[in-house]
């Protein structure tokens, strides 16, 4: 199974015992919410500026 940019980094931040990520998407990041969205390891809280 091949694997993209985004699902690496995020199977990595799930490695290390990152459990939740900050933030809000947009177009460059939206394939790493992507990836974090089909696992269970970390989780997204939406934030606001």
């Amino acid at each position: 199974m091949q694997l993209t940019g985004a699902e690496i980094i995020v199977r990595a931040l799930a490695d290390l015992g990152v459990e939740v990520v900050f933030g809000y998407p947009g177009g460059a990041v939206l394939p790493i919410y992507d990836a974090i969205f089909r696992q269970n390891r970390v989780r997204h809280i939406l934030v606001r500026h």
